[in-house]
């Protein structure tokens, strides 16, 4: 068994892994693309930056400040994408290579951790109290989450939504209605609004709207907020790189790359 030492030792790439896993049970899913390590990097890690996204500009700027290792939620690779090692997948690769970087990647293990993942951390900052796994999820994978927030209309939700995350939400349905029972699923969970409405929901919290979920948030009457699938899944990424920095005792930077999708 591999023991972490202290900052300035680092600690082998493959305890973070195994701590990341440990966390997160990645085996637990039938994901869009591999979850843990993506690029393998040095052997130890002294300093892990998180972020959102495996973009460019990330990569640049962990590599500015020393960074040995990524966490993010997006990864590089996904299902179904085009493997040729042109543009900017060489540009991030070469990147990463170059400079001995390991990237580490957690997409629904990410959005599902019951405290720290995107939907829990979103919560928590909206003000919204989580029921209990038993009666809070739905959807595939129970990624969808359900609680319950102070009386208020959707009107006032949407504009608490703004004015936490910093950014304009999208309102579809009615702005009077009445909303205590909170569903939410971060990033692009359109597709779950169906099921949050079978969960009975007086409003669905995610970060994109297709064209679809306008008419069913009017016919159902389930109030619908976009709020950005970036600005929606801003906090687990750092919540659990936080956690596993400190108990191995390496340094942690979350980095934030604004987007404004």
């Amino acid at each position: 068994m591999t023991t972490p030492s202290s900052k300035s030792g680092g600690i082998a790439r493959e305890a973070l892994l195994s701590a990341f896993d440990a966390l997160l049970q990645p085996s637990l899913f039938k994901d869009y693309g591999p979850n843990g390590l993506q690029v393998e990097g040095c052997p130890r890690v002294r300093k892990l930056v998180s972020g959102v996204t495996a973009s460019l500009a990330l990569i640049d700027a962990a590599i500015e400040v020393g960074a040995d290792a990524i966490f993010v939620h997006h990864g590089l690779f996904w299902r179904g994408q085009d493997g040729r090692v042109t543009g900017w997948m060489k540009q991030r690769l070469a990147r990463l290579l170059t400079h001995d970087i390991n990237l580490f990647a957690y997409h629904l293990p990410l959005d599902a951790h019951p405290s720290l993942g995107n939907n829990a951390q979103l919560a928590q900052r909206l003000g919204v109290t989580l029921f209990d796994p038993a009666e809070g999820r739905f959807g595939d994978h129970s990624l969808g989450f359900l609680g319950r927030c102070a009386p208020s209309s959707a009107a006032q939700l949407a504009d608490h939504v703004q004015v936490v995350l910093g950014r304009s939400v999208t309102l579809v349905g009615d702005p009077d209605r009445p909303v205590q029972r909170v569903a939410l699923c971060t990033g692009g969970a359109q597709g779950y609004f169906e099921a949050a409405i079978a969960a009975r929901a007086d409003v669905f919290i995610t970060g994109e709207i297709s064209e679809p979920q306008a008419h069913y948030a009017r016919e159902s009457g389930v109030a619908y907020i976009a709020c950005g699938h970036h600005a929606s899944e801003r906090y687990g990424a750092p919540a659990v790189a936080a956690l596993v920095a400190d108990q191995l005792d390496i340094e942690h930077l979350f980095i934030d790359i604004p987007n404004p999708a």
